[in-house]
């Protein structure tokens, strides 16, 4: 076996507002807190690591004498707090201005030209829920042909489509088209295309989501492994948040679990390089919709997981576990929120019971796996590596 670095991203899993939060409207947020609080947490698999030991994390008799993991608190140095923006950070690029969002839609001329490029009107046009948006314009949609068009609190734009009035495959030729059009002032950080199929009003999403990110503007660790000819393994919407760049290998995935079964199962297999993860259930299914127990329990489940992943680690194999921002689910409204992320090392090759402190960037992550491999990499990041490795 080769030596290996895996990335598992515990999306939208944050520990605390950070400083700035209050600009962001987030003053107070605090993801792991609000999801502590239900029964149906428990993450003994993470407290043995040192999840509870990170600086500022408060949990109730859950920190550890001694952390079998080496752990740190993340700060996010872009101007941002959306996935794109956090997964670019994570992999060593920190984006200076914020990626644009629209919270009274998109202007007119830019529709103007979606319709154009589309060959269809366009609905809606607004910030709305994508389980609310299918049921409030589907039948519309159905009966006259025009895309459901919307976005969020983050930097989105949404296509949704019924399979009756348009394929998958001919929705996201549409989301292709709005890539090129949603470029610089209106260069949002994703297109995601959301066919859904059913009855009114019983319409429901299918799992045939696509995304179509931005091009990162400079290289990120992915691009920094692939051109020293090592393996880079994308498990889940890593490859979508890159547009492709630097994933060598996509693994497709249908939830959490799912996503979490196939990276346990690349273990078995044999290769030098990155395995990277975005387990997204955590946002998109419990944080968004502010489901307290939902989310608790989703991270029970990874525990649970992940005990199985630690024991079919090799020897030179490094787990690193973070995520891209928060979502808490104790908080107003239904955005992302502003707050620091954990970081969670461990394997063989690395010292336990290290506290990294409070990190100045996401980045560190990025600079440590270069410094690992010997990669050329420019990063704001600092690496730790040599402070953690035995």
């Amino acid at each position: 076996m080769g030596k290996r670095l895996y990335v598992i991203v515990l999306d939208s899993f944050g520990i605390g507002a950070m400083p700035d939060a209050a600009k962001f409207g987030d003053e107070g947020a605090n993801t792991l807190a609000s999801v502590a609080k239900s029964p149906k947490f428990s993450m003994p698999h993470m407290q043995w690591l040192g999840l509870f030991n990170i600086d500022g994390v408060d949990i109730d008799g859950m920190k550890t004498p001694r952390t079998a993991g080496t752990i740190a608190r993340l700060t996010e140095m872009s101007n941002g707090k959306d996935t794109t923006t956090g997964h670019w950070e994570i992999a060593g690029l920190v984006s200076e201005r914020a990626m644009p969002t629209f919270p009274n839609g998109f202007p007119p001329e830019c529709i103007e030209k979606l319709e154009q490029a589309f060959g269809r009107k366009v609905l809606c046009n607004k910030p709305y829920s994508g389980t609310e948006v299918i049921k409030d314009y589907g039948q519309e949609h159905i009966k006259t042909g025009a895309l459901i068009v919307y976005t969020s609190a983050d930097s989105v734009l949404q296509i949704a489509a019924h399979d009756s009035v348009m394929s998958a495959d001919e929705l996201y030729e549409c989301c292709k088209k709005a890539r090129d059009i949603m470029q610089g002032e209106w260069g949002v950080g994703r297109i995601i295309a959301r066919p859904f199929v059913g009855t009114y009003p019983n319409y429901t999403r299918t799992s045939g989501r696509h995304d179509y990110s931005l091009n990162p503007p400079a290289d990120t660790m992915l691009d920094a492994f692939t051109k020293a000819r090592l393996t880079t393994i994308g498990v889940g919407k890593i490859r979508d948040i890159f547009a492709g760049r630097g994933v060598g290998r996509y693994i497709p995935m249908d939830g959490n679990d799912d996503g979490m079964s196939k990276t346990t199962a690349t273990l078995t297999e044999q290769f030098t390089g990155l395995c990277f993860t975005n387990l997204v259930d955590f946002d998109m299914k419990y944080g968004h919709r502010r489901d307290i127990d939902g989310y608790a329990e989703a991270l029970s489940k990874f525990d649970e997981e992940l005990g199985n992943f630690i024991m079919g680690m090799q020897y030179e194999d490094v787990l690193m576990i973070t995520a891209d921002h928060g979502c808490d689910p104790g908080f107003k409204g239904s955005d992302h929120t502003r707050e620091y992320v954990p970081l969670v090392i461990y394997g063989q090759t690395i010292t336990p019971g290290i506290n990294l402190g409070t990190r100045k960037t996401f980045a560190d992550i990025a600079a440590s796996a270069a410094e690992m491999f010997g990669l050329e990499l420019e990063t704001k990041g600092t690496s730790f590596y040599k402070e953690i490795k035995r």
